[in-house]
């Protein structure tokens, strides 16, 4: 089987010195990706707590609702042009909820997108804006990856 798109990111944690097995060590460590960007990463500090999380840093838990949020809006914007829609802006204050689910497991339960949209000239109505959001949603490839529901939520 070939790969359709193949993606990669180099994650990257050295333990400094600390003890470890008494498992007081830093999580924070590095993302790094194919375009030079480097990211500073970290644990949640609701997961595991300060000054073994690095709170100004990125975790996956963020990174994934992130993900979700850009996915979506990438996917939006793309539709909105070729329905001749011109969007001057998209802000987006997602959220993801972490739960149990039913085999015991904390897990995504649900990602919201709360998108703002602003448009140049007549904007469309609640109707084509849904059906667009619907599309979008449908054809995100993190969404269509998720057990998570994704909800998109009107202003």
């Amino acid at each position: 089987m070939t790969d359709l798109h193949r993606y990669e990111a180099s994650v990257e944690w050295r333990r400094e010195g600390a003890r470890f097995t008494d498992n007081r060590y830093s999580r924070g460590h590095r993302w790094r990706f194919d375009g030079g960007t480097e990211i500073s990463a970290s644990s949640s500090p609701a997961v595991v707590p300060l000054p073994m999380s690095v709170a100004a840093s990125v975790d996956p838990e963020e990174a994934l609702v992130a993900a979700t949020s850009s996915c979506h809006m990438l996917w939006f914007l793309s539709l909105a042009a070729a329905k001749g829609w011109v969007v001057d802006s998209y802000d987006d204050d997602a959220f993801g909820v972490m739960e149990k689910n039913s085999q015991g497991k904390v897990a995504f339960s649900r990602i919201v997108l709360r998108p703002r949209i602003e448009f140049s000239g007549a904007a469309p109505d609640a109707t084509a804006l849904a059906a667009v959001h619907a599309r979008a949603h449908d054809e995100c490839f993190i969404a269509n990856s998720l057990r998570a529901t994704v909800e998109v939520e009107s202003p």
